[in-house]
């Protein structure tokens, strides 16, 4: 049984209006025979350095900086609403991700309760302004950058979110071969503070978890894993979670007991 989608996004996203379509996802998540999806649409509070982003998504930027836009919550749900019946089949959650909810903790404590809450680490303070890896790389060695997202992560594991999304999210634009061994104990670090606050793990297919990262989450005491492609556009729904699903039941995760459900350890 592949694992369910726990992190997809549709034209409710900022970074996926143009090319995201909610209804054509779920089709394609029926295709695929996936259990469920859950749209955890972008809810990115914190404004961050737009770099190359300003080329695509330069109405939502300012002065080098980009503020993106909150999704529009009527339309949302009711396009949830209009996938829940046309696919019965298909468990579809509503969601969020949210970018550094321990920066933002009032303003989220204001908006609507959904199924899943996905929470992210997507940038850093640069002595500026916030920005992603991808830049800071530029300023910076990767190792050093790395190593200051971790430790984010550990003040990052006790704000308000279900499952922590892409702990590798720096790895997606590192200068060169990446070895998790170099950052074992920073690893192993961050993976204790979530696991120790009972949170899930996401295994983000878009850069497949290194399998060693995966063992350290257990080895810390990690009990519960969700699976994400991180779908921008319906073709990308379900990437990778075949294999995730196959590494994840190696070291003794079971699916969990409803379709939508994280796996756990058995």
């Amino acid at each position: 049984m592949l694992p369910p989608d726990g992190h997809v996004h549709s034209q409710f996203s900022w970074d996926a209006r143009n090319v995201g379509a909610m209804r054509e996802t779920c089709a394609r998540a029926v295709a695929l025979d996936l259990p469920s999806v859950a749209f955890t649409e972008h809810v990115d509070l914190t404004p961050f350095r737009a770099g190359f982003l300003a080329q695509e998504h330069g109405e939502f930027v300012v002065d080098g900086i980009l503020r993106a836009p909150l999704p529009d919550a009527d339309a949302y749900r009711e396009s949830l609403d209009r996938c829940r019946a046309e696919f019965p089949g298909l468990v579809v959650l509503s969601g969020r991700e949210v970018g550094q909810p321990h920066l933002h903790a009032a303003e989220l404590a204001g908006l609507e309760p959904v199924d899943r809450v996905v929470g992210s680490l997507h940038c850093l303070w640069d002595g500026e302004a916030y920005a992603e890896p991808w830049l800071l790389f530029e300023q910076r060695p990767a190792a050093d950058v790395f190593r200051d997202y971790l430790a984010e992560v550990c003040r990052m594991a006790t704000a308000d979110f279900d499952t922590f999304a892409h702990l590798d999210y720096p790895v997606r634009s590192w200068p060169g071969e990446f070895d998790p061994t170099e950052f074992e104990e920073e690893l192993r670090t961050a993976l204790r503070a979530l696991a120790g606050t009972q949170r899930c793990l996401e295994f983000n297919t878009r850069l497949p978890l290194h399998p060693a990262v995966l063992r350290w989450w257990v080895q810390e005491g990690g009990r519960r894993l969700t699976f994400g492609s991180d779908a921008h556009h319906p073709g990308a729904v379900g990437h990778g979670l075949a294999e995730a699903g196959a590494l994840a039941a190696s070291v003794g995760f079971v699916p969990g007991r409803r379709p939508q459900d994280p796996w756990v350890r058995a």
